[in-house]
């Protein structure tokens, strides 16, 4: 069910991706980067078990950012792919403070919701910056790789760029946050499973993206 469930998530998320850039153009992937960024940090703190193996749920949202870049890597140029990742790191960097200083007020007597949201919210600091030093690092990364390929290559193989950058970045994010925020934690064969399943479930969706890069690109043609 969990299987099942996961491919159809990443599915419409990838799709929506489409909707929003169609409607919206490149503010609307402004949003959706930022919107899924803090989106995934929350879902990132549920694991569930998929193919047998223990991950987070958070993968299909933070993957789908790293389309979201791509398109406006491809279509709107560097400099703004680049503003992208800013604003995001910069808005993650805002949640986390604004929600710690939530926390810091005290409840009333009344009050049901703090004990849930210091399970939420109440990121140890390891934790974040492990989440925001592994964002910040892939991202930038993901662009320049994008870029060099696409100087290379010119407007042909786009999969070729689109996959090359973001595997190579996530590879890059899935090391900076477990070697960041998990290094002895766990005994080193857990912390090497958490690295590799964390990759692998990331791997899956930016595969699958691909597709749609290039129904992007027709949209983008015929408007």
């Amino acid at each position: 069910m969990n299987e099942i469930l996961w491919i159809g998530f990443a599915l419409l998320d990838l799709s929506l991706v489409l909707v929003v850039y169609n409607f919206f153009g490149k503010t609307g992937l402004f949003g959706l980067i930022v919107f899924n960024l803090i989106l995934c940090n929350i879902q990132v703190l549920k694991t569930i078990e998929l193919f047998g193996m223990t991950t987070t749920l958070g993968n299909i949202l933070y993957a789908s950012v790293f389309l979201s870049t791509d398109l406006l890597s491809e279509f709107h140029g560097k400099k703004e792919a680049q503003k992208a990742v800013f604003l995001g790191f910069m808005i993650l960097v805002m949640a986390v403070i604004y929600m710690q200083l939530a926390l810091m007020f005290k409840p009333s007597v009344d009050d049901f919701v703090q004990p849930h949201l210091e399970v939420i919210f109440g990121f140890l600091p390891r934790l974040a910056l492990g989440s925001l030093c592994a964002y910040l690092i892939s991202q930038l990364h993901d662009v320049y790789v994008f870029h060099k390929l696409k100087e290379k290559f010119g407007d042909r193989h786009l999969w070729l760029r689109n996959n090359a950058s973001t595997l190579l970045s996530q590879l890059l994010d899935s090391a900076v946050f477990c070697f960041v925020a998990l290094w002895g934690v766990f005994p080193f064969e857990v912390w090497l499973e958490i690295f590799f399943t964390t990759y692998l479930f990331k791997v899956i969706v930016a595969v699958m993206d691909t597709p749609f890069i290039y129904l992007a690109r027709r949209i983008r043609c015929r408007a």
